[in-house]
């Protein structure tokens, strides 16, 4: 029987699940099904990224733990995939021990090969993002994107991995596997970003600045970076089950793919002697009603709430009905509706159509 890995990429706990996680996980989940459907021994992965300084921000002005925030927050995208009715094998949550290990045994791995070394840093710095920011990542006025939050420049020693001198070697992995990234048109983008020169990674911060992260193994005055730590959920989750690595897919959003999932994550594995996974899917945004998700403004779908309202396969049917894969979309009640009644309730010989629009067919809805 051939094997299928296939992974969602792990939700930040900053916040609560909303349509995109929704729609990522249904998606994957179709895949996983059909997979299955075609006799392979599929394995679907998801879960959740718990470090970092927003995490220990919020913790922090919540009066409680970041364990006991994250546990919180950790049990809301678990309820998403039950009521979903996601199909996944696991749930990592980067907190775990098994995760731990493998994340300290690798950091370990390539610092004794003298591929990270530590190095005073000046720079600039998005909270938000968590991450140093280069001049090329201005606006042309000069400006910072609204995306990293408030940017501040900073000076502190840290260690960084050698990414720079892999890119050649992930310029030609790229060229000979024209598939690696769905949709093909942004693996050409991930190329666009390769034709500059890469830096060498920050893979730390030091425990006066972060300290909920996961230490260093060679220099416990540092945590790891959140990227260092997150990406490699996708194998700490199956190092103990063979034959199931290098991933199939790894089903992620476009915001995510260049650079953390189609740069930096293959080149850590190729510095480690690991496999790069199969292919990786970026999917598209959901908009609400033609503007931007908000939780503050109201612009937001609750997906429990939604499912509870108008049945979770309805939901499931016009997220993967109303997206193309790799595309962006709208979210509207009215459009749901729309899909619903022409759609799903057509084909029911019990259907007794609504009198009005807003509303969904009797008696099965």
């Amino acid at each position: 029987m051939k094997t299928f890995y296939i992974t969602t990429a792990i939700d930040y706990v900053n916040g609560s699940p909303h349509l995109g996680h929704a729609y990522e996980k249904v998606l994957t989940d179709v895949i996983a099904r059909f997979r299955r459907l075609m006799g392979d021994q599929v394995y679907f992965l998801t879960g959740v990224d718990e470090h970092g300084q927003k995490v220990q921000q919020t913790a922090k002005k919540r009066g409680i733990p970041p364990q006991q925030f994250c546990d919180e927050v950790s049990q809301e995208f678990r309820a998403v995939c039950a009521r979903l009715n996601i199909s996944n094998d696991d749930f990592i949550r980067t907190t775990e021990p098994r995760h731990k290990k493998v994340v300290c045994d690798l950091l370990q791995q390539l610092f004794d090969k003298g591929e990270i070394y530590k190095a005073e840093y000046k720079g600039f710095y998005s909270t938000r993002q968590e991450q140093f920011l280069q001049d090329k990542d201005r606006n042309p006025d000069g400006s910072w994107p609204e995306l990293f939050g408030e940017v501040t420049e900073i000076t502190e020693s840290n260690y960084f991995f050698k990414l720079r001198s892999y890119q050649d070697w992930l310029v030609d992995f790229l060229k000979k596997n024209e598939n690696f990234v769905f949709p093909r048109y942004r693996q050409k983008q991930v190329l666009e970003f390769l034709a500059e020169p890469l830096n060498d990674l920050c893979i730390s911060r030091p425990k006066d600045r972060l300290e909920w992260g996961i230490t260093l193994p060679f220099d416990d005055n540092f945590v790891t970076y959140v990227w260092f730590d997150a990406l490699v959920n996708y194998y700490s989750a199956v190092i103990d089950k063979p034959g199931l690595w290098p991933a199939d897919f790894h089903v992620i959003g476009k915001d995510i793919l260049v650079p953390p999932h189609a740069v930096y994550w293959p080149i850590m594995l190729k510095a480690a002697g690991l496999e790069p996974p199969k292919s990786l899917l970026a999917h598209g945004w959901w908009s609400i009603n033609g503007s931007k998700m908000s939780k503050s403004t109201g612009n937001f779908v609750d997906p429990i709430a939604f499912a509870d309202q108008y049945g979770v396969d309805a939901l499931r049917y016009f997220l993967i009905r109303e997206m193309s894969v790799g595309q962006d979309s709208d979210f509207s009640l009215q459009q749901f509706l729309s899909r619903y009644n022409s759609e799903l309730a057509a084909s029911c010989p019990r259907r007794r159509f609504p009198k009005s629009p807003s509303r969904i067919c009797r008696p099965c809805g």
